[in-house]
């Protein structure tokens, strides 16, 4: 697999092998971009700045988890008071 040009190995369990190849085009995708507009020289500013990207990206839809889990959870405990009220 090539991330930026350069190779690199991996081992992955054949059910994540895709999902590896999707990441590893959405990281050269993002790389490229960020080369594209601003100009760095040094590979590792963009790997930071990509990195920096996609943590928090993952931060921002774990924390929106996060919250629709909790609101489903207050949701469904409300059903579930409004039947043990009819049951009642």
């Amino acid at each position: 697999m090539f991330i930026a040009g350069r190779p690199y190995s991996i081992s992955v369990v054949r059910d994540e092998e895709e999902v590896v190849r999707k990441a590893a085009e959405l990281l050269n995708k993002s790389i490229k971009d960020y080369s594209n507009s601003y100009e760095y020289k040094d590979q590792q500013d963009l790997f930071a700045m990509v990195a920096l990207q996609h943590v928090a990206n993952s931060i921002g839809i774990e924390e929106l988890k996060s919250f629709k889990d909790e609101e489903m959870k207050n949701k469904l405990l409300e059903i579930d008071n409004m039947l043990a009220e009819q049951l009642a």
